[in-house]
């Protein structure tokens, strides 16, 4: 571990840009970086990674090189405007203090903020009241993305930089596919530890269930409303799939005692009816309905096979209706197919997370916690796919994918703390020459 000295030069150096690296996670919300917006918050993080002195690595994703790799998933829309920034640090004389390489891996893109008269102030106009700062991304995980930065910003005002490769990666697509940490992989970065700073809550995610989207179609039968009992109403037809949906739900949640890491939480497994669309005109029967299924599986399942019992529910349910029988649902895979990942099962994530329960201890006083989470990130990449124990730890925030989403920010200081004294452990350091 770093000497007592430089620990908290390195801890007062976070805190002296504290102001700055609010100012700048403000000014990135402002770019409302929705699925296939994400070009103009890619621009702003290259220029801070250029003045910062690091190489940029500014790419468009291209689906046929990553098409064919474990873990790539369906795309939602094109990569027509849809770019990587990947900003990296190495030193001359990497490992000459034995420091070990690290990625700093953050997603600029957000989900949608819904209808504007719910939120209580604009979404993509950061507002801070005391220590939380709202706005549609602020937690998840633009906060999260600067810290890296800002962590990296701590060596260099403390007089150091990393004795070993740095790879701060700013990526797209993390909310419904994951495609941009993959093309990371796919241009070869690699490191032997990976920090994502999502809003864990200061904890670090020891499990995460993975995600299938399905976007599955019902197709009626349109007459005259006034005749409505001789038509095929697809709308109704769909709630009938729903129900089916909701049943299966439940019996993969009573599954839970079978799946060792998710076995103690209440309800591991979430289906969401995410959205719908039917129907042409209220005066007929409507032909056609189609919905998004988000359903989640355990970090241990077979997701092929689960994919499989998704459809078998839809089709079993759909065979019991006369005309369904007929004109069975149409399921198209389009988003997520995600495995599920558990980084306690990684041999080699020890190490990494000795040291960041150390770095953590540092700052707050406390053990880290450990937890299992309901969600799916980007970490399963490094972990499943190349070997990098890929750590989940960031700040606590409130609301996100919801109105009013905001981040503590004096949790953004003690987490950015962390990890600047991870890295500075983990990397080595150089002291910097006047």
């Amino acid at each position: 571990m770093l000497s007592t000295d430089i620990a908290k030069d390195i801890q007062k150096a976070v805190d002296r840009r504290f102001d700055e690296q609010v100012d700048f996670t403000a000014e990135l919300v402002g770019f409302p970086s929705t699925r296939g917006n994400e070009a103009t918050a890619q621009d702003f993080m290259a220029t801070a990674f250029a003045q910062r002195g690091l190489e940029v690595d500014r790419w468009k994703l291209n689906v046929d090189d990553i098409q064919h790799l474990p873990g790539f998933s369906p795309g939602v829309i094109d990569y027509t405007n849809s770019y990587n920034v990947v900003g990296a640090h190495r030193p001359e004389s990497p490992r000459r203090n034995g420091g070990k390489s690290l990625i700093l891996n953050g997603h600029i893109d957000v989900v949608p903020e819904g209808p504007l008269d719910m939120w209580d102030s604009p979404p993509y106009q950061a507002r801070r009241d005391g220590d939380r700062l709202y706005g549609r991304g602020a937690g998840d995980m633009k906060a999260g993305l600067v810290s890296c930065l800002y962590a990296f910003d701590a060596l260099a005002a403390a007089g150091y930089r990393p004795a070993a490769d740095v790879f701060v990666q700013s990526v797209i697509e993390e909310e419904c596919t994951g495609n941009g940490a993959l093309a990371c992989l796919a241009r070869g970065y690699r490191a032997e530890a990976a920090i994502i700073p999502e809003p864990s809550g200061h904890s670090l995610v020891s499990a995460q269930t993975g995600t299938i989207w399905q976007q599955i179609t019902v197709k009626g039968h349109p007459v005259h409303a006034s005749r409505a009992t001789e038509g095929f109403n697809a709308i109704k037809a769909a709630y009938v799939l729903i129900q089916a949906l909701e049943v299966l739900e439940a019996k993969w949640n009573a599954e839970k005692g079978e799946h060792k890491h998710h076995c103690g939480h209440a309800h591991p497994i979430n289906f969401n009816i995410g959205k719908i669309a039917g129907g042409d005109w209220a005066a007929s029967v409507p032909a056609w309905c189609t919905f998004d299924l988000r359903a989640a599986i355990f970090a241990d399942d077979d997701i092929q096979a689960r994919a499989r019992e998704l459809e078998d529910c839809i089709q079993a349910a759909a065979a019991k209706d006369r005309h369904m029988s007929n004109r069975p649902p149409e399921i198209v895979y389009q988003g997520f197919m995600a495995e599920g990942f558990a980084l306690d099962d990684m041999a080699n994530a020890a190490l990494p997370v000795s040291l960041l329960g150390a770095c953590h201890q540092q700052v707050h006083g406390t053990e880290l916690k450990h937890n299992a989470i309901t969600g799916t990130t980007d970490a399963r990449f490094f972990g499943l796919y190349a070997d990098i124990p890929g750590l989940v730890y960031g700040p606590r925030s409130v609301d996100v994918h919801g109105f009013n989403e905001w981040v503590d920010l004096e949790s953004v200081r003690k987490s950015t703390q962390a990890i600047a004294l991870f890295m500075a452990n983990w990397c080595g350091l150089e002291k910097i020459q006047p």
